[in-house]
């Protein structure tokens, strides 16, 4: 004797619908189809004639259905009634939808209903206990009037719902009625259903939900409670549902995982899924295993997945959250580095930086002429080019994707008041940044260069003003970079201790010895020439206290110890 019987809501994928309920009833279970009413009577003619030959197969009034109105529930109600009025043998009613697939051999179902044959499987919670709604509307979806669709006639309902708060409405909910809200699907025993549909208020029910907003989700989780007396809160139907309430659906790729979750039935299946349909609807031995359903096995993969959509990966960039600023999940992949003055001050930082620290270090990246890549590269990691003109469309773009191609190796450039200043706020607010900057130290090319001093001032005015607001901005309150800043003429007193400090920071896996230390450029008559600026007009405030009488400066040797650089 058959305990199971199955409602199918069906709308789309008809050929799907029929193998599925073939399925059903070669396992003994007799099936009611319900085809929404917005199938064309000639396609909804055909499905009929398609499964006229199963004696077991009716089909039931049809209703039109909309997501988020009465139709849905309707359909239901009219079904279930066919199922208990047509199948006197039944004891247990399962709602699936069209796109609904069995995953274990259906005997396996009635069997564990026919163990519970007094338990109603239905996700009942109260709105607030129910913390998967999307919307903003839980305890107001039973208080408020929805007469509009929310698809069709989106700012129509979203006008009268505001209307409704302005002036106050509110719905009184019938006598002893506690809204609940739970999943579509239910399994129910024939007892608790039939009293559902057979109760004297259920016209005033009806009316009242008829206005509810997704009265599928709410009418038969809240009138179970009036009846039944072994409520199992939960669904024996795997349906999983991502951040903006959309279902999620099931591919070919998904077969392990679904094998994985021990559910009888899934939700829903890409009509396509051809590998699914063969694999759970033709093998009656099943991969699955005889246990109690358990979808929370799987759970921490959509967990991962929800999490990868809205958050993704840090500082790898992706369509749903980069036109959002603030919206990413870490500005960058991996630390680096950002060096400001020191290839100035220094003969040959670069390839000293790269031999002390094993780091890929860069020239200017931001540099007008071009993108100065390490060993003079034109192309890198991701296909970035070294072309001036593609790098600034985007800078940030540029660099993010720089760090993110390059990630697992630390990355060391550097930076003036001559390259492009798009990035600074990027890299002042990014705590993967560690920057090191010498102020002042721009003047120094300027200062061996062979050029009209006329010319040489107003540069020097130029670049003065970028580094100061530049500076303003790594200074701010809302950077959360590493900086550190000096003045040239407190750096060059004691520069060794401030370098073996970044070299540190940097913080490679492998030991290192800093065996000599980078060679200063010869800075003789640099005070007098920041005095001749001054002589002129323009006041050099940025490179600190520097006397106008300097003489060479030579770097101190390393200790017979050398530093050591992890």
């Amino acid at each position: 004797m058959s305990t199971v019987g199955i409602v199918m809501l069906v709308h789309t994928a008809l050929d799907r619908a029929e193998q599925v309920a073939r399925h059903w009833t070669s396992g003994g279970c007799p099936v009611v189809v319900h085809v929404d009413g917005n199938v064309p009577q000639k396609t909804y003619r055909a499905f009929v004639a398609s499964l006229v030959d199963d004696p077991m197969v009716r089909f039931s009034q049809r209703h039109r259905c909309e997501w988020g109105t009465w139709g849905i529930v309707a359909a239901s109600q009219s079904a279930s009634e066919l199922m208990m009025a047509d199948f006197a043998d039944v004891r247990h009613v399962y709602l699936a939808s069209g796109s609904c697939l069995p995953l274990r051999p259906v005997q396996e179902l009635i069997d564990y209903l026919a163990a519970r044959p007094r338990t109603d499987f239905i996700e009942s919670a109260t709105t607030a206990d129910v913390p998967w709604t999307v919307g903003g509307l839980d305890a107001e979806r039973f208080t408020l009037r929805f007469p509009f669709s929310w698809k069709r006639h989106r700012q129509l309902f979203d006008q009268y719902v505001e209307l409704q708060r302005k002036l106050r409405m509110k719905r009184r909910i019938p006598t002893g009625l506690v809204p609940h809200m739970g999943s579509q699907w239910w399994c129910l025993t024939r007892q608790t259903l039939s009293a559902i549909l057979q109760d004297p208020e259920r016209p005033a029910y009806d009316r009242y939900f008829r206005k509810v907003w997704i009265p599928d989700e709410s009418y038969f989780q809240t009138l179970v409670r009036q009846y039944s007396g072994n409520i199992e809160s939960r669904s024996l139907t795997l349906s999983k549902f991502d951040f903006q309430g959309k279902p999620h659906i099931f591919y070919d790729d998904h077969l392990q995982l679904l094998r994985r979750s021990d559910c009888f039935v899934a939700r829903k299946i890409w009509p396509h899924a051809d590998r699914l349909y063969q694999a759970f609807l033709t093998d009656q031995a099943g991969a699955m295993k005889k246990t109690e359903p358990n979808p929370g096995k799987i759970d921490r993969i959509f967990a991962k997945a929800v999490e990868r959509r809205t958050r993704g990966r840090p500082g790898l960039y992706m369509q749903s959250r980069m036109p959002r600023h603030g919206a990413e999940n870490g500005i960058t992949s991996n630390p680096y580095s950002v060096f400001q003055g020191f290839a100035e001050l220094f003969e040959n930082f670069e390839p000293w930086l790269a031999q002390a620290t094993g780091a890929r270090v860069h020239g200017h990246l931001f540099a007008p002429e071009r993108a100065e890549f390490a060993d003079g590269q034109m192309l890198i990691n991701g296909a970035l080019s070294d072309n001036a003109k593609s790098r600034d469309y985007n800078a940030e773009s540029f660099l993010t994707s720089l760090i993110w191609n390059t990630r697992g190796e630390r990355q060391c450039f550097q930076f003036g008041p001559r390259d492009n200043q798009d990035t600074n706020w990027l890299v002042a607010c990014d705590p993967n940044a560690q920057v090191s900057v010498i102020s002042g130290a721009w003047a120094v090319p300027l200062f061996r260069s062979n050029r009209n001093f006329s010319d040489l001032r107003k540069e020097a005015a130029r670049l003065q003003r970028i580094e100061s607001e530049q500076l303003k901005i790594f200074r701010s309150q809302f950077a959360k970079a590493r900086v550190r800043i000096w003045t040239m003429a407190e750096f060059i007193e004691a520069p060794m201790e401030p370098i073996q400090t970044i070299v540190d920071e940097i913080g490679m896996s492998h030991q290192r010895r800093l065996s000599e230390a980078p060679t200063m450029v010869d800075l003789a008559g640099f005070g007098q020439f920041l005095q001749n600026l001054k002589n002129q007009g323009m006041h050099p405030y940025l490179m600190g206290d520097f006397p106008v009488e300097q003489g060479p400066i030579n770097m101190p040797k390393p200790p017979r110890k050398p530093y050591l650089v992890r």
